[in-house]
């Protein structure tokens, strides 16, 4: 495989990581290729990481100067060997992105969902790679069109800007496009990634996840609740955030999305410690403004 660019905010601190997963769902070969060696960069610089923390210290060096070069470094080292394809790795997960894209568009076999999630969380970590469903949205606009009425509802109760839980859905199902099915086809209509806990009494779907346990990768399989309608996705999530006493700070930063979305990180929404710069990065995207601003044109009620 060979590249002759690449992009830093792709490949070190997951800036557009959301418009890649949406670029994959349209078999661009390119685009897949671009998924490939994003996530053959991260197990490199994750690779990277671990050595570091395995060498002891020189005591005579190191403090936050030290640390920010050499993290500058290994990001730098992950992003030309992936350039590369020193390891192989980006070929290997485009063939299976390619695989499981022929699967999803062959009308005789289910797929399952492969939603990201962190072990001993509420949410899925937001990270779907092979999950794409092709008869969800055919676009971002239509996706932020489906569910903005819905979330201006949701937000009106959390005192929140309804872009901020439209920038959360679009993180967790990849702009609608990976939103967990049953085995049937149905969907959950879970556009958090809420899990099914003991408590929850109503439909849920069982699906493979990846946990990241102690900072590696594993494959299990974890419950997720299921909802009859969008509308009741939504209330729920009102009601999950409402009704924990871990989410009363966030609630309490309502008004500002960075500190909201923060704090819901450290009460345990999801132990990926870069959720909350996720969820930022597509508020703050050309995506989501993009189909803000195609909303305004064309929606029946122009938003203001």
């Amino acid at each position: 495989m060979t590249v002759n660019t690449l992009s830093d905010s792709v490949y070190t601190d997951f800036r557009g990581l959301s418009q890649l997963q949406y670029k994959a769902s349209t078999d661009n070969p390119q685009a897949l290729q671009e998924v490939g060696k994003h996530f053959e960069a991260l197990f490199i610089q994750m690779m990277l990481q671990s050595m570091r923390k395995a060498t002891p210290d020189n005591p005579l060096f190191g403090g936050k100067a030290e640390e920010m070069y050499r993290d500058l470094f290994d990001k730098q080292i992950s992003m030309s060997m992936a350039a590369k394809g020193q390891l192989g790795l980006a070929d290997m997960i485009v063939k299976q992105l390619q695989h499981k894209a022929e699967l999803l568009d062959s009308p005789s076999k289910n797929t399952t969902q492969a939603p990201s999630a962190p072990a001993q969380t509420d949410s899925s970590a937001a990270t779907r790679v092979g999950t794409i469903n092709k008869t969800a949205y055919a676009s971002p606009s239509a996706f932020v069109k489906d569910v903005w009425a819905y979330a201006q509802r949701a937000a009106k109760q959390l005192n929140v800007d309804p872009q901020v839980l439209v920038a959360q859905a679009a993180l967790e199902t990849g702009w609608g496009r990976g939103v967990i099915r049953h085995p049937d086809g149905r969907s959950t209509h879970n556009l958090f990634g809420i899990k099914a806990g003991a408590g929850w009494q109503k439909e849920a779907a069982s699906v493979p996840t990846l946990e990241y346990r102690d900072g590696v990768a594993v494959k299990e399989r974890a419950s997720f609740r299921s909802y009859a309608s969008l509308a009741e996705g939504f209330q729920d999530y009102v009601d999950f955030l409402q009704n924990n006493p871990r989410y009363k700070e966030a609630l309490s930063y309502a008004g500002n999305p960075q500190k909201f979305t923060n704090a819901l990180q450290q009460a345990g929404y999801a132990t990926d410690p870069t959720y909350a710069q996720k969820i930022g990065n597509v508020l703050s995207g050309d995506t989501l403004a993009s189909a803000m601003a195609d909303l305004k044109i064309n929606a029946a009620n122009p938003i203001g």
